[in-house]
């Protein structure tokens, strides 16, 4: 797809329709605009905390293992790394 945008006065730009459609577009989405030697490359930044959490879903679902079962297992990894890291370091 080939279009053709203008800056505004204010250096505003308007996507048309078709391509907001097309890739889902909303207002409020944050882009990042990268200058590769006169080629602008436009890109959605993409939340992380959304994608790890769809991904920590996969693999608890993968694996098994119900959500209590999960928080137990991550309590307990809590506790043997604070063990490890920094009980040992306490003077007394």
């Amino acid at each position: 797809m080939e279009t053709t945008v203008q800056i505004r006065q204010r250096g505003t730009l308007t996507l048309p329709v078709e391509i907001r459609e097309k890739y889902g577009i909303q207002a409020g989405d944050i882009f990042r605009l990268v200058d590769i030697e006169g080629t602008m490359v436009f890109t959605p930044m993409v939340a992380m905390v959304p994608e790890l959490a769809r991904e920590i879903e996969r693999l608890r679902l993968e694996a098994g293992l119900s959500l209590d079962q999960l928080l137990v297992s991550l309590r307990q990894q809590r506790e043997r790394y604070y063990e490890e890291h920094y009980a040992a370091a306490k003077p007394g």
